[in-house]
């Protein structure tokens, strides 16, 4: 799928269905998950992997990087903390997967990645649609930036809005760095 200046992300049909608070919450996430997407609109394959800022950061990275970040946590709203790992058991491995999120790799591709996003998406809608209770609480992993132990699928939710956001931002001034385009305005 490619992104034009009118196209929208299309509703998944459990999304369409929800009312009250579950549709609030969708429809938010909806909106940054597409201005995240729409930075990377027209862009080729090169444009999509530049880091034209003084950032590591790239308009393809920080779309596979919200990609991880929300499957990691819709996993956590199905298995709790037993998909996490502890910060203090985390392998060299493990962050230097986590810094490859940030970069397109060799092989990837912009195509791709925007696949792999589409289908977190369809897949994080359905879980928060089905779930029995936005209030239900899973234990955290340890790590230093977590004050709470426990962390509500609502409060897992709006994480995720607030990462993507962050990350759409991110990928705007990127944007315009490689060609001057803006996601508004």
């Amino acid at each position: 799928m490619t992104l034009s200046e009118n196209s929208t992300l299309p509703r998944t049909d459990t999304a369409a269905t929800l009312s009250g608070e579950r549709a609030d919450l969708l429809a938010e996430l909806r909106a940054a998950r597409f201005f995240l997407r729409f930075t990377a609109r027209e862009l080729t394959e090169e444009q999509a992997a530049a880091r034209p800022t003084p950032s590591a950061l790239c308009v393809g990275g920080l779309i596979k990087h919200v990609t991880g970040v929300e499957r990691g946590w819709a996993d956590f709203f199905v298995a709790g903390a037993a998909v996490s790992k502890d910060f203090d058991d985390m392998t060299a491995a493990d962050f230097a997967a986590r810094d490859n999120e940030f970069r397109m790799l060799p092989g990837e591709t912009l195509a791709g990645v925007l696949a792999a996003y589409e289908e977190v998406a369809r897949r994080t809608d359905e879980m928060v649609a089905t779930l029995p209770d936005l209030d239900t609480k899973c234990p955290l992993p340890k790590a230093p930036w977590f004050q709470e132990t426990h962390w509500s699928a609502r409060r897992v939710l709006l994480h995720i809005i607030a990462e993507t956001t962050q990350h759409a931002g991110h990928a705007d001034i990127i944007r315009e760095a490689i060609d001057g385009a803006k996601t508004m305005g």
